[in-house]
């Protein structure tokens, strides 16, 4: 475990991303060797989704196949059916009839106001990130869905500060493990353990931290849709034999790691969408499982800002906003 505190630490779980450096986007695909029970829970004004609702209670599909986090705004959805092309050609998907239809959900954040507004995933970049896919320790910061990622919009996209994709695992004894993998794109700051501000609207004027939350009393109700498009979306998974109902429970109380650290969560300028798959090997109780789904989120979401560097002309926290 030591060697790998990262969402791949749930045995069959592989996490492969897709980059483009230059276009400052990309793409992050979660791979469930075989299948997951899936669930979801989406909050925020603006979200960006497919399949989300075959996850909920009471529809027909049980189990999913893969799921594709993505930058781009809606046109990164597209990078979904290259995860769809890659299964469909290993055989991989729930039977109708004569074929095989992989269940892939998805999820994009907006990330058209850092690096080229013209770069967006696609079908393409999808299937690489399937090709890149595996169970070593995933990758983090400016890579895949966290490529363009930024924290802290009040002032606009030029006052932000660079966030990525980070990941987190916690082993819970028996066997269990309960891991994160978040991609950190919000309105509001990123906040550590401790509440200080490690990622978000830096000052008009000097160096710092404008603090989104206080700034705010002094907006108006006239604070439009000038701010830059926002978003936090993510994966949380276990290795619990769950049921659908419980494994959108424990997508639900996942939500509440991304409030601890992102100060205003959940706004309107925001889709925030978390997805959770449970692999069915160890009994657990839901309500562990989703309690430590919340601390994994919360531990991603601060190294999402921790392992960022500067790209786009913006800085990180992590290495000074001078």
């Amino acid at each position: 475990m030591a060697s790998n505190n990262t969402l791949t630490a749930v045995p069959s779980i592989k996490v492969g991303h897709a980059t483009d450096p230059v276009g400052l986007t990309g793409c992050t695909v979660v791979l469930c060797e075989g299948e997951a029970v899936g669930g979801v829970d989406q909050r925020g004004g603006a979200p960006g989704t497919r399949e989300t609702d075959l996850l909920r209670p009471m529809h027909l599909v049980q189990k999913v196949h893969g799921v594709i986090l993505a930058g781009g705004s809606a046109f990164g959805l597209a990078a979904a059916d290259g995860v769809m092309r890659y299964l469909a050609e290993r055989g991989i998907g729930v039977k109708a009839g004569a074929v095989r239809v992989p269940i892939v959900p998805a999820a994009i954040l907006f990330d058209l106001a850092v690096g080229s507004a013209d770069a967006r995933p696609d079908a393409a970049m999808g299937y690489a990130a399937c090709l890149a896919a595996s169970a070593a320790a995933v990758p983090q910061g400016n890579v895949g869905a966290g490529t363009g990622c930024s924290a802290g919009k009040l002032l606009g996209a030029a006052h932000a500060t660079k966030t990525g994709i980070g990941s987190a695992a916690i082993e819970l004894g028996g066997g269990l493990v309960v891991a994160a993998l978040i991609a950190v794109n919000p309105f509001g700051d990123v906040v550590d353990e401790a509440g200080r501000i490690i990622a978000g609207t830096r000052l008009l004027r000097g160096e710092g931290y404008a603090d989104t939350l206080v700034a705010l009393r002094g907006m108006t109700g006239r604070l439009a849709m000038r701010i830059a498009g926002a978003t936090v979306i993510g994966v949380v998974a276990t290795n619990a034999r769950l049921d659908k109902e419980q494994v959108n429970k424990v997508a639900q109380m996942a939500q509440d790691g991304l409030a601890r650290t992102v100060r205003p969560a959940h706004t309107m300028f925001d889709g925030d969408t978390l997805f959770a798959l449970a692999t069915g090997k160890v009994r657990a109780s839901v309500t562990l499982v989703g309690a430590y789904a919340a601390e994994a989120v919360a531990l991603a979401v601060i190294a999402s800002a921790k392992s960022a560097v500067a790209a786009g002309g913006l800085p990180s926290g992590a290495e000074g906003l001078g």
